[in-house]
């Protein structure tokens, strides 16, 4: 009996439902797998064959039985694609997450630009 009470007290914590936070507009998007990488292509080639078919599930089953049946050595023009997006994608993430690290360069320039504002007006006097 226990258990079950335990239960139900559990069961009316996950009925609170939280708010989701808003997603930024700004941040990066994750770079596609090596798989949706080759899916990119194999579409375009799927419906140049099969026009007639409507279905996206048709063309998902078709592309993984063929990203199957790809050996290592064909599949790696892909891998190596997606590891390019993906250190791109590290890039842009570190300098969304450190907005700091790249306006360092600005602030610089901001000092240098106040100190010749200050040399002007010590000139003046």
């Amino acid at each position: 009996m226990k258990a079950k009470a335990s239960a139900r007290g559990g069961d009316s914590r996950l009925a609170v439902k939280k708010a989701k936070s808003e997603k930024d507009p700004n941040k990066p998007k994750r770079p596609p797998s090596a798989f949706f990488v080759f899916m990119e292509g194999f579409r375009k080639d799927y419906k140049e064959k099969h026009p007639d078919n409507k279905q996206v599930s048709v063309v998902g089953k078709a592309g993984g039985e063929k990203w199957k049946s790809l050996t290592d050595a064909e599949k790696a023009p892909y891998v190596a694609k997606a590891e390019k997006l993906k250190a791109e994608y590290t890039k842009k993430i570190e300098a969304y997450n450190n907005p700091q690290a790249g306006a360092s360069g600005d602030s610089e320039k901001s000092k240098s630009e106040v100190n010749d504002e200050d040399e002007g007006s010590e000139a003046d006097e």
